[in-house]
Parts: C-alpha cells; sequence; structure tokens
C-alpha cells in the first residue's frame, strides 16, 4: 500500500488495512465506520466515511467486496 501516513487519509486508510488483516473473513461498512471513528474521534465523519467509500477504487488490487457492505482483503 502506497499512502501518505502524514495525512488523515493515509491515517485512516493504514488503520483500515490493520483491520482487514486482523480479520480475513472481511468487515462490514457499519462496523468498518464505527471501528476508525472510535481510533480517530477527532476526524471529520464525512472524511472516514469517503475514505471507506473509496477503498475498493483506490486500492483495487488489494480490497474488494465480495457481497454489499462487506470488505475484505484479497489475499
Amino acid at each position: 500500500m502506497s499512502t501518505n501516513l502524514n495525512t488523515i487519509t493515509g491515517q485512516i486508510n493504514l488503520y483500515i488495512f490493520d483491520l482487514l488483516t486482523e480479520h480475513p473473513e472481511g468487515i462490514q461498512w457499519s462496523d468498518l465506520i464505527r471501528r476508525v471513528e472510535q481510533k480517530f474521534p477527532d476526524f471529520h465523519p464525512k472524511t472516514i466515511n469517503g475514505c471507506i467509500w473509496k477503498l475498493t477504487e483506490k486500492f483495487p488490487d488489494q480490497i474488494y467486496k465480495p457481497q454489499k457492505g462487506l470488505f475484505k482483503l484479497k489475499v
């Protein structure tokens, strides 16, 4: 994953990759939002939502959605 860890979106994306690595079965959209908001309470909710919304677009070789609302890492 190539992302700038000095940015808010970079920090969010890195944390999402950590979560998805810990949960190979995948994580539901709502659970992902809740966990990221808990980790970064000072980040704007729309920024968090936008990062999650664009995961499969920004990282198509690494993240996919096998069903609606479920995010998984490609192995």
